[in-house]
């Protein structure tokens, strides 16, 4: 059922969004380094990688340049225009075609980079690719503003490691074990709640068993 839902609010989506995202695609082309889509290796369902599509928000070699994978709050390599479309989710819309191919679902664990998704334990990564990856999940929601959660830490990628990474494992290990459509269209509901109020602690009211975080975070949550 779920894999229904997928298929008919992706294609409606693209069909609706069709006006927006054809200017927006003619702004990257005329803007930055022209390019308007970028295809980024990730970890898919049983483990297996597909190539996951956005739009062109930073420089080509992004990869190889600086925190590498991980993006921090005023990156270099991001382009101006890139900016508004990082903060307003707008890059993600690509990833509809994704969705419509199979390689993701509108809800999941968020699909990672091999470099990101080593960083999870072993118990983890068994328990997430059991399912398809998501355009937007528990683990999304919660760390919707991990480019502000990084920025300050003079050693980014192991404070990612170290302290983002076993619980972004935990949120997402607990959808797989609390996936239904109940939680779907409860995480499309919040998705768009938080996009609109991203400064709300709702989610933690909505699912009360959610693990705690560390304290660290947990300030940083506002809750």
């Amino acid at each position: 059922m779920q894999r229904l839902f997928d298929v008919i609010f992706s294609g409606l989506a693209l069909l609706l969004l069709s006006p927006l995202l054809v200017p927006l695609m003619i702004l990257l082309r005329l803007t930055g380094e022209g390019e308007i889509f970028f295809v980024q290796q990730r970890v898919g369902l049983n483990g297996q990688p597909f190539g996951l599509l956005k739009l062109a928000t930073m420089l080509k070699n992004s990869p190889n340049i600086g925190t590498g994978t991980v993006t921090v709050k005023g990156d270099p390599r991001v382009l101006p225009v890139g900016k508004f479309l990082r903060k307003t989710k707008l890059n993600e819309l690509p990833q509809l075609i994704n969705i419509l191919k199979g390689d993701m679902s509108l809800i999941g664990p968020r699909p990672q980079t091999q470099r990101c998704f080593d960083a999870f334990s072993k118990v983890v990564q068994a328990q997430i690719v059991k399912v398809r990856p998501g355009l937007s999940g528990i683990g999304s929601i919660v760390f919707r503003d991990e480019e502000n959660l990084l920025h300050g830490h003079e050693q980014q990628e192991r404070y990612y490691d170290v302290v983002i990474a076993p619980y972004k494992g935990a949120l997402e290990e607990w959808y797989v074990a609390n996936q239904g459509l109940r939680t779907y269209f409860l995480l499309i509901v919040l998705t768009v709640w938080v996009v609109l109020l991203p400064k709300s602690t709702v989610v933690w009211r909505v699912f009360g068993n959610l693990p705690s975080p560390p304290l660290e975070l947990a300030a940083a949550f506002g809750i």
